[in-house]
């Protein structure tokens, strides 16, 4: 007989971790397109094209983007939230980020297991990008369920709605009005206490 299922908890990163690398990189290089991020444009296509271009047409390296990436810090009271949901569930994140930015701030983290996607660097140019799967979040979800999990979601942007949808709890936190008015459906955080109370009563429930 299957046991109970017990609770697990699957992060997105930018925003609710850690700030927004491709702001980062506009606040350092001036590209306002840059500023774009999930949160403004629901097709991440149409968002990374935009991007390559933008840095193509200024002549960013990607020695300058590194250079800020491994300049960021985690947002604050990030590193203590993660510690301790850790110790309470097993936790994963997911990210529409890349590996390359990924390595510097989960370091700073403690190593969490990161799914992404990663980048394809041609010299010092960032020439075109590669999804580890289309929709990886809300296929990560379904596969974590299918194991026999309850997985509670944590987002906050366009991009997290179909993770957020996948999972038996959807979360968004620090998100922006847009998406809170579109998606009512989902209750929101704005600070990591109220965060870990929500989740840590899931895996208490799942201990009962």
């Amino acid at each position: 007989m299957p046991s109970r299922p017990q609770w697990m908890a699957v992060l997105d990163v930018e925003g609710v971790l850690t700030p927004e690398v491709w702001i980062a990189v506009a606040e350092r290089t001036g590209i306002d397109f840059l500023r774009r991020t999930t949160r403004d444009e629901p097709d991440y296509d149409v968002l990374m094209k935009g991007r390559i271009a933008a840095l193509d047409e200024a002549g960013v390296t990607m020695t300058t983007i590194m250079d800020v990436v491994e300049g960021l810090v985690p947002l604050d009271g990030a590193v203590g939230f993660l510690r301790e949901l850790r110790s309470r569930m097993p936790v994963v994140l997911l990210s529409d980020t890349f590996e390359q930015f990924g390595r510097p701030l989960m370091a700073q983290l403690g190593w969490p297991l990161l799914l992404c996607h990663t980048l394809v660097v041609e010299g010092d140019r960032l020439a075109d990008y590669r999804l580890r799967l289309p929709d990886q979040k809300a296929k990560a979800v379904e596969a974590f369920r299918s194991l026999n999990y309850r997985v509670a979601a944590v987002g906050d942007s366009y991009n997290d709605l179909s993770m957020l949808a996948a999972a038996d709890s959807g979360i968004l936190f620090r998100a922006p009005d847009n998406v809170r008015s579109e998606h009512p459906q989902y209750p929101c955080c704005t600070d990591y206490g109220a965060l870990l109370d929500l989740l840590a009563g899931k895996a208490a429930s799942s201990a009962a």
